[in-house]
């Protein structure tokens, strides 16, 4: 008989984890007020960037990312299990998107997405990390990069021969990344989206 009590753990552990709004938390105890009244509404550190604080984005990108790796290791440390690691991760992941506590309106799952892939499979953590940063150095577009890291993510993972586990929540992360960026999308496609550092330029 399967025991699905390990994957039941990781998915209630996990999303928990991720469900930690930690751009609200930041900015409501270094008294910036709250974030999801601010800007975009987003609780993810690019929003909180815009109060002006960038110790507390530096905060809120470093608390994002980490959920999504304390959920996949301690999975790992717990099951050694691919399957169950995928279901921690994948559950942080949906936990930062929509979290309870904020009535399920969260993140984007950027930060989660890269701290996720980075602890349960590195090579394709690094290569989506490297696709980022070579996107943002050539064209300045933030968005932009996140949803091509996003959509290669699933193709590392065949490339560098990941379990299948893996593969899928590649896939599954690449797939909400899209849908959460609808609005970046028709912004790119109608070529208004901001560049990386614009808003410095206009200030």
């Amino acid at each position: 008989m399967t025991n699905y009590l390990p994957l039941l753990a990781a998915a209630v552990g996990g999303y928990l984890l991720g469900s930690i709004p930690f751009g609200v938390i930041a900015t409501r105890l270094g008294g910036a007020g709250d974030i999801t009244k601010l800007g975009s509404g987003n609780i993810g550190a690019t929003n909180v960037l815009r109060t002006g604080r960038k110790d507390l984005a530096a905060l809120t990108l470093i608390g994002d990312v980490g959920k999504g790796i304390v959920a996949v290791v301690l999975a790992w440390f717990l099951t050694h299990d691919p399957a169950v690691v995928a279901v921690a991760g994948g559950a942080a992941f949906l936990g930062h998107l929509f979290p309870v506590w904020l009535r399920f309106k969260g993140g984007k799952g950027v930060a989660t997405f890269f701290g996720v892939l980075l602890f349960s499979a590195p090579p394709v953590g690094l290569a989506a990390a490297a696709t980022w940063i070579a996107m943002a150095f050539l064209f300045r577009i933030s968005s932009l990069a996140a949803l091509t890291a996003a959509a290669l993510a699933p193709v590392y993972a065949l490339l560098f021969d990941q379990p299948y586990a893996y593969v899928w929540l590649a896939l599954f992360m690449g797939v909400l990344i899209f849908v959460r960026h609808r609005a970046n999308i028709q912004r790119l496609l109608n070529g208004q989206e901001p560049k990386i550092g614009a808003g410095k330029k206009k200030d």
